[in-house]
């Protein structure tokens, strides 16, 4: 994007540009615990991330196996309320389920 300065002295416009940047991305990362069920993670990756039963359950075996998974990749605001209504949602249901933000 450019925009024009005009010198008040000479009376001479300079172009400047001016650069948008990409906002930084974060990675949603579900840790394994002994207590949360498998249904429950998938039900959560389902309704709150978004993904298809597929993605899910495959995701879900990941974090279960190797004790933890990257959900997706967001601005830090998108990721952060994801983090906070999958916590929420855990809370609730009493498990400890643990979500959590690292930059990408």
């Amino acid at each position: 994007m450019s925009s024009y300065e005009s010198d008040a002295n000479t009376g001479i416009q300079e172009r400047q540009d001016t650069r948008v940047k990409k906002p930084d991305m974060y990675r949603v990362v579900l840790h394994n615990d002994d207590y949360t069920p498998m249904e429950f993670v998938v039900e959560v990756l389902v309704h709150i991330f978004h993904q298809t039963m597929e993605q899910a359950t495959k995701i879900m075996l990941q974090v279960h196996t190797k004790g933890r998974g990257q959900v997706g990749v967001y601005t830090y605001d998108i990721a952060a309320t994801k983090v906070k209504q999958t916590t929420d949602l855990a809370r609730k249901r009493e498990y400890p389920l643990k979500t959590t933000v690292e930059k990408a």
